[in-house]
């Protein structure tokens, strides 16, 4: 497993863990209802034949949440509410006001619901301990904020911030697109996205090409700013880092990848929990270069 989107929140470092184990047993997913839409809750990270719910290794914690979905399409429903309507439009010779309307639709998707065929999901996080740091695998805010919500749900409290830049992260990509020096191990890729400021202003988007050239110069000569940047740390690491601060098409290159295939591995499971611990000291490292080229705030 390696997480291929990094949406990134801090947590105070003295933050208390100690019942975490506890929790994520009082909110494990339970299979949804007959006549529910959805349900949510931890499961285990290593797939169904794994117990714990949280896998530990050293100050890295990984946690999974499940999701189970009953997929019941509007079109389906309208359609059999239209049928339902028409048939009483024919044999009452009246049109269904909006109350039996509502009442109808109410009452198919009740119907429906234990019908609906049920589609499983899973989000997995990342808690740095010595950091203070949550990584969701996501590449929405909205769903990494609900894996923090989980989380806060299992523990009673977990006051997760998104990261706040002291300095704002477009003026820096733009400035190393226009050459400005990286961070010491960072190197600019091939894809970037370059936005007007003004509203409705032009947006350009770069992919499979050398950055340094005239054509991006005059861009940025125009006033064109740098939202989006593809970037390299080391030889180990690739991604797509936005101005909001969340990590796209995050992976692992072959400077990384080659320690894990130099270890043996018995089984399934203690080559995931080493792709864990491998991911997981690579995102710290590029979370320290982040931490210092936009002088992150801490959570404390």
């Amino acid at each position: 497993m390696f997480f291929r989107n990094l949406t990134l929140f801090r947590f105070p470092t003295s933050t208390k863990l100690d019942d975490l184990d506890a929790g994520l047993q009082e909110c494990a997913l339970k299979p949804v209802g007959a006549l529910e839409l959805s349900s949510r809750g931890f499961v285990s990270p290593i797939g169904r034949d794994g117990e714990e719910l949280a896998q530990r290794q050293g100050d890295a914690i990984w946690l999974t949440v499940g999701g189970e979905d009953r997929l019941l399409p509007g079109a389906v429903v309208n359609d059999m509410l239209a049928r339902k309507l028409e048939e009483i439009e024919q044999t009452e010779g009246r049109k269904p006001g909006g109350r039996t309307r509502k009442r109808l639709k109410d009452e198919l998707i009740t119907e429906l619901m234990p019908r609906a065929f049920i589609k499983p999901s899973r989000t997995d996080a990342l808690l740095d301990l010595e950091h203070g740091i949550l990584v969701v695998d996501s590449s929405s805010r909205k769903s990494a904020e609900n894996v923090a919500s989980e989380i806060r749900r299992a523990l009673g409290s977990f006051p997760a911030m998104p990261l706040n830049p002291e300095i704002a992260p477009r003026s820096i990509l733009t400035g190393w697109v226009a050459g400005e020096p990286l961070p010491d191990g960072l190197s600019i890729g091939d894809e970037c996205e370059l936005r007007d400021p003004a509203d409705q202003g032009a947006v350009v988007k770069v992919q499979r090409m050398e950055l340094d050239n005239d054509e991006i110069a005059k861009h940025l000569e125009t006033g064109k700013q740098v939202t989006r940047l593809a970037l390299m740390l080391d030889d180990h690491v690739s991604f797509v880092l936005g101005e909001d601060l969340i990590v796209r098409k995050f992976k692992l290159l072959d400077g990384a990848v080659d320690q894990l295939e130099s270890t043996d591995h018995d089984d399934v499971r203690a080559e995931m929990e080493a792709r864990f611990v491998l991911m997981s000291g690579e995102v710290k490292r590029l979370f320290a270069v982040l931490q210092s080229a936009f002088k992150l705030s801490a959570a404390d």
